[in-house]
């Protein structure tokens, strides 16, 4: 599972069992998030939880680190026995724009930024993924 956690919401995506490709699963509200992930482990086996690590080009923390660095504490507090990773998402949001371009979708579309954190999670977990082999 991947999570490209925001102040106000939060993408997530998913992968098969076999973890090959990578899935949009939704987008949360920050502060309902973690209802959701019990309710969601509850059904659903997640081994690891990656989540975003925003960086600037000199590969310091950028400013919304400050939020997403408690989030991670706390979701590793809640979720003891679940790995917790984290990776680089400097661009998804730019990727996951553009590959909203690129699967023809209009514009009015592509200014659902709840699509725009789903699709950035796909991406950050795919990348994951593709690291890890």
């Amino acid at each position: 599972m991947a999570i490209d956690y925001g102040s106000k919401r939060v993408g997530i995506a998913v992968t098969d069992s076999c973890q090959l490709i990578a899935n949009g699963l939704t987008t949360v509200h920050s502060k309902d998030l973690i209802d959701f992930l019990k309710k969601y482990i509850e059904k659903e086996e997640v081994e690891c939880i990656v989540v975003g690590e925003p960086k600037r080009m000199n590969n310091e923390p950028s400013d919304s680190a400050r939020f997403i660095e408690p989030f991670v504490v706390h979701l590793k507090r809640t979720f003891p026995t679940i790995k917790v990773e984290r990776i680089d998402e400097r661009f998804t949001s730019k990727m996951a724009f553009q590959t909203m371009i690129d699967s023809g979708l209009k514009k009015k579309a592509r200014q659902n930024k709840a699509l725009v954190d789903e699709i950035s999670a796909t991406i950050i977990l795919q990348s994951y993924m593709e690291r890890k082999k």
